[in-house]
């Protein structure tokens, strides 16, 4: 980056950290774990470093970030953790062939200074008994993680559900997927008797739709905190979503919505607002050749800085992790 491109980036990261201070809680040594799930547009080595810089920022503000739409290429992300702090690590799934995956893989980004590895990872394939419409598995294959947070051991699961088209058998197929996962798992959180959180892009266009019910039937439920709040650039849809389906002993609370926080970070509200559009201009003028005004500005919105920063908001949110004073209350009560 020239001079006037690192002065932009260093303002820019300076205003990015006042919104973050303001709209997401401050991180905690072992009271919470600050969790996000952020589909990033077509995540390779496609963007600037300047975007980059305010990617790696956001990211940094949670303790794990679940990241959907990575490209087979993974020079993008692995830039992007070489920002982070050196107690940062991650781990990505294989890419998934065919047109419907898109080659995509997703991932998980760690603070191992707050999370632990449990030592299983792993892709969940479908039998088939299981198989969509009896014949195909996941579009793009979903991908579990054990971790550990303070007392919390829990097994997250990132999922990228097929969209393809708007048309009625797309929309049935999206809801069988989500229909399959969300039973299989709670069927393991019931035999294993472990906290399970599945978390992603599930492609769900409204609160009310099938797919949301779909993604409620078997036991996993969504908090309030998070159904509120619509996850595109646009504030239109809830694409993005978090579910628990939780094993825990009765007195110890993961989420309240009284106590804990949820909700999604609008970056648009500080970098590549509308008003920049006359400081980008020079970088896709090849593109917006004999556009007019209105077109450009369409063109800028919607597309280059979706290609720069995401479509998608990152969605988190706050869990608490000490369970200490409800252990010693029950040993308390157990000794009598």
């Amino acid at each position: 980056m020239n001079k006037v491109e690192r002065l932009r980036t260093v303002n820019n990261l300076l205003q990015l950290r006042s919104q973050l201070n303001k709209d997401i809680p401050q991180k905690t040594a072992t009271d919470t774990l600050l969790l996000a799930t952020w589909n990033i547009r077509e995540f390779g080595d496609n963007r600037r470093k300047e975007s980059l810089y305010y990617i790696a920022e956001i990211v940094s503000r949670f303790d794990l970030i679940a990241v959907q739409e990575v490209s087979a290429n993974l020079k993008g992300l692995e830039y992007l953790v070489s920002l982070l702090n050196p107690n940062w690590d991650y781990f990505v799934t294989d890419s998934t062939d065919g047109s419907a995956g898109g080659g995509e893989r997703m991932a998980f980004l760690y603070d191992k200074s707050k999370i632990s590895f449990k030592k299983m990872a792993g892709e969940i394939t479908l039998p088939p008994e299981k198989l969509i419409d009896g014949k195909l598995q996941f579009a793009r294959t979903p991908y579990c993680v054990a971790f550990q947070a303070g007392w919390f051991k829990f097994v997250l699961t990132t999922i990228h559900i097929y969209y393809g088209s708007t048309s009625s058998t797309d929309k049935k197929k999206r809801e069988k997927e989500i229909d399959t996962l969300t039973s299989i798992l709670s069927k393991r959180a019931k035999k294993e008797n472990m906290s399970y959180i599945l978390l992603g892009d599930f492609n769900i266009p409204k609160v009310e739709d099938d797919t949301m019910k779909a993604l409620e039937k078997y036991g996993f439920t969504v908090p309030s905190a998070i159904k509120i709040h619509p996850s595109d650039l646009g504030s239109t849809s809830h694409y993005d979503q978090i579910a628990f389906n939780l094993k825990l002993e009765k007195n110890m609370t993961v989420f309240s919505e009284n106590e804990q926080k949820a909700g999604i970070f609008n970056f648009a509200k500080t970098i590549f607002t509308e008003q920049d559009l006359e400081t980008y201009k020079e970088y896709f003028l090849d593109k917006i050749e004999g556009k007019t005004a209105q077109e450009i500005k369409k063109y800028y919105l919607s597309t280059w800085r979706t290609f720069q920063m995401s479509d998608h908001l990152p969605l988190w949110v706050e869990l608490k992790i000490d369970f200490s004073n409800q252990y010693l209350e029950k040993m308390k009560s157990e000794i009598g």
